[in-house]
């Protein structure tokens, strides 16, 4: 198999015109989609398009959890506010069940970071406060709902 350079293909730009877009109950600051949810095999893939320049609520992630920025650029931040990485176009992550709380969002510009959440139980997310107590989660049923009520939208 041979090789070819990625300067021999016309650079592009993420075309989101035909995603619907939707919020995700009062969080500020993102849009999503949920694409497909596999029950059997415990996956959820999903789109969040980000504000420029915002971080959404502190959280932390229960489940593996793969990203590919789409477009932008994808921030993570630790709970004081610190920057913790930056993650380009093209940045493809896999984490593993990640216990450290963080916020994130996108760049200057904004972003769009598909996720690919490999689940081995129910709970996916802990929503945190700002002592970074639990006071809410988000569950496979939780986005099984919501993929329902998008594809009937």
């Amino acid at each position: 198999m041979s090789t070819v350079a990625a300067a021999d293909y016309a650079p592009m730009g993420f075309d989101d015109s035909n995603i619907k877009w939707f919020p995700l109950g009062d969080f500020k600051h993102f849009v999503f989609a949920v694409l497909d949810v596999d029950n059997d095999r415990r996956i959820v893939d999903a789109v969040l398009k980000y504000e420029p320049s915002q971080k959404i609520f502190m959280h932390r992630h229960i489940q593996q959890t793969n990203t590919l920025v789409l477009q932008g650029e994808h921030r993570l931040y630790e709970p004081d506010g610190t920057l913790k990485d930056v993650r380009p176009v093209g940045r493809y992550t896999a984490t593993p069940a990640d216990p450290d709380p963080h916020t994130e969002g996108g760049g200057a510009e904004g972003a769009i970071v598909l996720y690919s959440i490999r689940a081995d139980g129910d709970l996916l997310f802990e929503i945190l406060d700002d002592r970074l107590e639990v006071v809410g989660t988000l569950t496979m049923q939780d986005l099984n709902g919501a993929f329902e009520m998008q594809r009937s939208a």
